[in-house]
């Protein structure tokens, strides 16, 4: 636990269950009659409810971001690096809203939650989600909330397509966007990474169709192996090197087939953790919406005329070493933000770190994202909320 919670904390936060009366038509064509979701909230919202900024979680993230939930706690909210007093989303100036999205496994409405029609959990029968469906929720949620329009949305990875999404569906309720190590679409390699990790578990026998729930099991080994097949890339080969190089655990080989490489058993920690914390009908669910994204599918696919409707500004960041979502594909959106007369800011930020990088406070990436954040708040409190000068 944490000796002292620091300055710069939100400190003790208290995740709340919202309950939804109100149908949500999803994509799929199915439709939820009514559902949860989890969310925390730092700082204070303004008289105007003009100071709000969602954040939108990646495939394993949930609304914990910040803080601790008590003085028993032995590591903070998954961005509290980013989130706090002072901090690059400063919650002297912001009021922030995290959540747990719809089929997640942390308190919001999703397959191992129970369904109402049965009185049994969801599991495998829970619809399938898309991004736009996510945010469909949220804007839900911001409405419950009394915000009219987010200052911003901010999300990196699966989170950074929620935050473009919102841009496109719902142009008059952000003024600023921020998409970090994200990606406009899936590539065929990460679509094939997130097919072996669903194969993984769908093939582990104590998985039975999805209704491991019944069993009283969990398809632990599946999950472990998804999680380490996608942990490898999440991380660069460089950051792999300098992190374990070629390191033996016990300081010599042993001739069999046992973990040997202190990177070996780094994966395996991971995935046993892992393993004993996530759903994997969630995993499933996250790894679909994923792989579905993809808003200039409908365009011809063509971007830049997806993209017309948004009217916030945009920065984008992105990882030398990230080839789970790599500079290229964030250049790609960057391009099309332009062709399509957008305002956009872009960083390329050198880190080794590969994908984690972007949770991860770098000093040139925080020196970026504070500054452009910053400047969120500082048009905050001009008259009528200034202009979008964020660029």
């Amino acid at each position: 636990m944490p000796a002292v919670i620091p300055d710069d904390s939100v400190g003790l936060v208290s995740p709340e269950r919202i309950h939804f009366d109100h149908p949500l038509e999803l994509s799929c064509g199915r439709t939820l009659h009514s559902w949860d979701l989890m969310i925390e909230t730092y700082g204070e919202l303004n008289a105007d409810c003009s100071n709000a900024i969602l954040i939108c979680h990646a495939l394993s993230g949930h609304h914990h971001a910040a803080g601790y939930h008590s003085t028993d706690d032995r590591k903070p909210g998954w961005w509290d690096s980013a989130i706090g007093p002072g901090k690059t989303i400063d919650t002297n100036r912001f009021f922030v809203v995290s959540l747990n999205n719809l089929g997640g496994c942390h308190g919001s409405t999703g397959p191992n939650t129970l369904n109402p029609d049965t009185g049994k959990p969801y599991g495998p029968d829970f619809p399938i989600m898309t991004v736009q469906d996510w945010v469909h929720s949220q804007a839900l949620l911001a409405d419950h909330l009394g915000i009219d329009q987010w200052a911003a949305v901010v999300g990196g990875s699966l989170g950074g397509m929620q935050a473009l999404q919102w841009s496109i569906s719902y142009p008059d309720r952000l003024r600023y966007c921020v998409v970090i190590a994200s990606a406009a679409k899936l590539s065929a390699q990460n679509i094939a990474f997130n097919e072996v990790a669903r194969q993984a578990i769908s093939k582990d026998p104590e998985f039975h169709a999805g209704h491991y729930y019944e069993h009283d099991t969990v398809p632990r080994t599946g999950l472990m192996l998804a999680r380490m097949v996608g942990h490898i890339t999440y991380l660069s080969d460089d950051g792999m090197r300098e992190k374990f190089g070629r390191e033996l655990k016990d300081g010599k080989l042993s001739f069999d087939f046992n973990a040997q490489f202190e990177v070996e058993s780094y994966l395996q920690y991971q995935g046993e953790r892992f393993s004993s914390s996530f759903d994997a009908n969630t995993y499933l669910l996250m790894t679909k919406a994923l792989d579905y994204f993809d808003p200039a599918g409908e365009q011809g696919h063509n971007l830049a005329a997806a993209l017309a409707p948004a009217k916030c500004d945009f920065l984008v960041a992105s990882f030398t070493t990230d080839w789970r979502f790599s500079p290229e594909r964030s250049r790609e959106l960057v391009d099309a933000l332009v062709a399509a007369g957008k305002a956009v800011s872009y960083a390329e930020i050198d880190a080794p770190q590969g994908h984690d990088a972007f949770l991860i406070p770098i000093p040139r990436y925080m020196e970026v994202f504070s500054s452009y954040m910053n400047r969120i708040a500082d048009a905050l409190s001009q008259p009528n909320g200034g202009t979008n000068d964020a660029r």
